[in-house]
């Protein structure tokens, strides 16, 4: 596999970890306190992008010397690294609020 692909791949696997990690903390605060749904939303997102760039940034050193254009480091699977974080984190938190008998 090219760097591309293999950095392409670990971007879906990232979005769906994201999904789960984002999906468990937000089934959790309600328990720790009563937050509005669109603060949920709002928090969950922002999680979802702390994950993107701290992983960005461990993974532009590892690729710095593969990929030509550093720029591709930061562009390559953006929409499906969000596309499977949302689905996922849709499936993982109904599972989550399923488990917990709040559905």
């Amino acid at each position: 596999m090219t760097p591309v692909v293999q950095l392409y791949w670990i971007r879906v696997i990232l979005g769906i970890v994201a999904g789960a990690i984002t999906a468990a903390l937000t089934t959790l605060t309600p328990f720790l306190g009563k937050i509005s749904d669109v603060s949920t939303l709002v928090n969950s997102i922002t999680i979802a992008l702390l994950i993107y760039f701290v992983t960005y940034y461990l993974l532009r050193g590892y690729y710095k010397e593969k990929i030509e254009k550093q720029s591709k480091i930061l562009s390559t699977a953006v929409g499906m690294y969000f596309f499977a974080w949302l689905s996922f984190f849709v499936l993982f938190y109904t599972v989550f609020l399923a488990a917990l008998g709040s559905v």
